[in-house]
């Protein structure tokens, strides 16, 4: 049976709840910050797990209870909750979050929180699809917001049976609500969410790299030979997705719609079997596009022998109906129908269910079912699971990839989706599949696309994808120079940070942190971080501002307001050195994206020239390190095997900075495992690091040789060489090492350089740019020459990085 594989703990410790027996209320103190609260006219309580709650049985928190006749009052570290003992009211159960949260006090009253949710306050969640959305969409309810709670409505979803299947709620009067308290500790409550709801899965590796996929009736050959082509061009892919014209789609009206199918088209794919092979031999796994609402018809390869096993009536030729409900056609979907397709090849399927939440048995939705039993069944014999579905509410999140849906080319649909992935976070959402490049519509634009695929880049999952239409297509080498050179730069870089991305996963799937977070999450006191929604942290070492809007046609420059919060970063791809707290507006050609470090952040990447196919344990690895204070991060690697995390043994690698000693500490590696190399080679790059005077490497106490590279207008690259997996590397660069920004002009140069302006003009800034007068002398002179704004801020954006005036016209001076 399927429900094998699904651990619940839904009864909670009897010391925790408040009332039930005897009552029409019931409370539940699950953490400091987290209350159940329940009503029911009769008097019954739910304890079974819910789709959002499956672990209720938590450690008991510190609370006391004062109950008079009619006033009850729970009281924890985080919250006040009073209750009249009636039927719930804003008047009748109220709750006072404690603590600085606004200045005029934080209380939640019982169903006003709906009425009051605003743009300013509610932070929001995400929502089931982007099916056709054309830039901003209403989403749900996250758990956090500015006023210091929110709720979670439990009350109509689905419940799951002692035995792991499904049910729906009772009838009659009732309440099943969720009060997270956590003021503006909003990491706190996102944790309190994963030890109720069950934490996020571990993606498999190859997940994380690129995913090709398009609506498009490929042959077998055609298909197999543009995957050869990705290869010869150096655009390595994880994934081949193929939609859904692999199976057959041209069916007699009789049958109705060939939106489903399960039999291969054999005039596409005349061997399905060398097909898959064809893929896996090339480093790819595979995943296919199913719509199940049709059922299985007469048509279907696998007709007769589920037939035969529900003992159904073939002689009219009859469809078996699709009934997620049933516990009998569930079994022979998968056995049977999904089993012989599995056995060909097929990795894991592309569930696109866009039939609504309705079923046979009322309150039971058809995307939670096909979502919940496809993760479980992919999970058999302790495979490391994974589907590729729709969102279908809080606790979603067990069942990634989420697969976003068919957006509109446009650019307001880009401007919308790095907040959209970003808030998804805020209930627990965290590996949303995007269509890189939009779906349809909208029309060809090269700085368009190429700014999707940086953005996919950043995101949880780089999946490119496109309509059927053989003029939308999102292959790098279908647009122009400029775009093509960036766009394919951007997807290897993408396999580049999977040893980045992949211990991101292992963080989130153990600790409770979507690799994707916005950026209020780490300053919530500050409104700064909640102003431009489309910035966000990525993994714990980095922050993206992507670029949403068309490049200025006089600067050529694609620009974006970012805040760069408090203390000294660097953007790790330029060596641009700022100085924080403060908007600032940032400029990139087409080929860059601001991605900025703060001082001590370390960041691991695959070092390989072309990174293969399937985003393998690197041989090679390059460091990014930005000096100015300690730093450490442990890269975490594993040989892909191991269903969960106390499953997996995982070889760490500690790389450790230490700012007062000017030292960096790479491993010994905890174990070796298979499939991790034994020797490696390490290169370790410090942007806005001048060239050290004197720099030593030792390996296990003994000094070796290395080579030290300073690049211009970056800084210093050192290399080391092979190194053992056991071997303890010391790398010295000199006590104190600080960060020393370019001088702003040779910055600025360019800029001008490429200005659609007059040579006069050019010569007039040229001029203000390199007089020896104080910065803020420079900034107020240019104020005066009438430039457009895009090249004025441009400018200014080099002028003022940094705060001081430490900076010659050498280029790099020491201090």
């Amino acid at each position: 049976m399927l429900q094998k594989n699904f651990s619940i703990s839904p009864l909670a410790n009897p010391a925790a709840v408040v009332g039930g027996q005897g009552c029409n209320y019931r409370f539940t103190v699950l953490a400091d910050g987290l209350l159940r609260y329940e009503w029911a006219a009769d008097g019954v309580f739910e304890d079974r797990a819910s789709t959002f709650a499956i672990r209720r049985e938590q450690p008991v928190p510190s609370f006391r209870v004062n109950d008079r006749d009619n006033k009850l009052e729970i009281i924890t570290d985080r919250v006040h909750l009073v209750y009249d003992k009636q039927r719930f009211s804003a008047s009748g159960l109220t709750a006072h979050i404690r603590g600085n949260i606004t200045d005029w006090g934080s209380v939640w009253r019982y169903g006003i929180e709906s009425v009051e949710l605003d743009e300013r306050n509610d932070l929001f969640g995400t929502a089931r699809t982007l099916d056709v959305a054309d830039g901003r969409i209403p989403l749900g309810p996250g758990v956090i917001s500015r006023r210091g709670f929110a709720v979670l409505d439990d009350s109509s979803t689905m419940l799951f049976e002692s035995d792991g299947w499904v049910a729906p709620r009772r009838s009659g009067d009732r309440v099943d609500g969720y009060l997270f308290a956590y003021g503006h500790d909003y990491r706190a409550a996102i944790r309190a969410f994963y030890a109720i709801s069950g934490n996020q899965p571990l993606l498999p590796r190859w997940a994380l790299g690129n995913w090709w996929s398009r609506y498009y009736p490929y042959k077998a050959d055609e298909y197999l030979a543009l995957m050869d082509r990705f290869r010869a061009e150096g655009v390595p892919l994880s994934v081949g997705v193929i939609d859904m014209d692999w199976h057959i789609v041209e069916v007699d009206p009789v049958h109705g719609s060939g939106w489903t199918g399960y039999s291969w088209n054999l005039d596409l794919f005349p061997d399905p079997v060398a097909f898959l092979t064809g893929l896996h031999d090339r480093g790819l796994k595979t995943t296919l596009n199913v719509h199940p609402a049709d059922g299985i018809r007469s048509f279907e390869d696998s007709y007769s022998q589920i037939a035969q096993a529900l003992g159904h009536d073939v002689s009219s030729g009859d469809p078996i109906l699709f009934d997620v409900t049933d516990q009998e056609f569930l079994n022979v979907y998968f056995n049977i129908l999904h089993r012989r397709l599995e056995d060909q090849g097929v990795d894991f399927w592309w569930v696109d269910w866009q039939q609504g939440p309705y079923s046979r048995t009322p309150g039971i939705d058809p995307l939670w079912m096909l979502n919940h039993f496809h993760f479980l069944d992919n999970a058999r014999d302790g495979r490391r699971p994974l589907t590729f579905s729709r969102f279908a509410g809080p606790g979603s999140h067990r069942y990634p990839v989420g697969f976003s849906g068919d957006t509109i080319v446009t650019w307001a649909s880009l401007d919308f989706q790095s907040e959209f992935t970003a808030s998804a976070s805020n209930i627990g959402y965290g590996w949303w599949s995007h269509d890189i490049g939009g779906h349809m519509f909208g029309g060809k634009d090269d700085e368009l696309a190429t700014r999707w695929v940086q953005l996919g880049v950043f995101s949880p999952i780089l999946r490119l994808h496109s309509s059927n239409n053989p003029f939308n297509t999102k292959e790098p080498w279908s647009f122009g120079k400029e775009a093509r050179e960036a766009m394919t730069e951007s997807l290897r870089l993408r396999h580049r940070l999977m040893p980045y991305i992949y211990t991101m996963n292992v963080i989130a799937a153990c600790d409770g942190t979507p690799v994707v977070q916005p950026m209020y999450w780490d300053h919530p006191k500050r409104d700064e971080a909640y102003r431009n929604r489309n910035e966000f942290l990525f993994g714990s070492q980095l922050i993206v501002a992507p670029i949403t809007t068309p490049r200025d046609r006089q600067t050529r420059l694609g620009s974006v307001l970012a805040w760069v919060p408090p203390g000294r970063h660097v953007d790790v791809f330029t060596g641009v050195v700022y100085d924080g707290d403060r908007h600032l507006w940032m400029h990139r050609p087409l080929n860059g994206v601001p991605v900025l470090a703060p001082v001590g952040a370390i960041v691991p990447l695959d070092a390989a020239a072309e990174p293969e196919n399937g985003g393998q344990n690197p041989e090679a690895i390059e460091v990014i390190i930005v000096v100015g204070a300690d730093g450490e991060f442990v890269l975490l690697e594993d040989d892909g095997t191991g269903a969960v995390v106390d499953d997996v043994q995982f070889a760490r690698t500690p790389i450790v900075f230490t700012q007062g000693s000017g030292t960096i500490r790479i491993g010994p590696m905890s174990a070796v495992i298979p499939g991790v190399p034994t020797t490696r080679e390490w290169t370790l790059r410090f942007p806005a690091l001048p060239k050290p005077q004197n720099i030593r490497l030792l390996i296990d106490g003994e000094e070796r040789d290395l080579e030290v590279r300073y690049i211009e207008s970056y800084g210093t690259v050192v290399q080391l060489g092979s190194i053992p997996v056991g071997s303890e590397c010391i790398v010295d660069i000199g006590k104190e090492p600080e960060l020393v920004p370019t001088d702003p002009s040779s910055r600025i140069y360019p800029i001008v350089n490429d200005a659609q302006i007059s040579f006069d003009s050019k010569l007039s800034i040229w001029s203000v740019v390199n007089s020896d007068k104080p910065q803020t002398a420079i900034v107020g002179q240019l104020h005066t020459l009438g430039l457009d704004s895009a090249l004025l801020n441009a400018i200014l954006e080099h002028l003022v990085a940094t705060r001081d005036d430490r900076v010659g016209d050498k280029g790099f001076v020491l201090v």
